[in-house]
């Protein structure tokens, strides 16, 4: 359970690096309100994830437990963003890093 909870927080942060974004029309309308429309990333888009699990006791807890569902969100977004930056010297600091926004990001860039 804990290594698929790993995995799902892992490809949430790649969906969130890369493709997820709501999208409003002027008057405040979501354009992208189904799952037809809103991309996030499924099995197929991705590799098998390995995760190594290091079990470290929380000493303030009486059962030693500690939360994990959320520890692999926010790797992936600096990882890509790192990626891109190693890639074409631009810096990203928003999300989604969709290559649209990459493209756009290089073009002012040069100019």
């Amino acid at each position: 359970y804990v290594e698929g909870q790993m995995q799902g927080g892992v490809v949430q942060g790649i969906g969130w690096a890369l493709n997820e974004e709501y999208i409003h029309d002027t008057d405040g309308v979501m354009e992208n309100p189904s799952f037809l429309d809103y991309r996030i990333p499924v099995a197929s888009d991705l590799p098998m994830i390995d995760c190594s699990i290091v079990e470290v006791p929380n000493p303030a807890h009486p059962y030693g437990v500690r939360g994990v569902g959320e520890v692999g969100i926010v790797p992936p977004m600096a990882a890509v963003g790192n990626a891109i930056n190693d890639a074409v010297d631009v810096r990203m600091t928003e999300l989604p890093m969709s290559p649209i926004k990459v493209l756009e990001a290089i073009t002012d860039q040069s100019d």
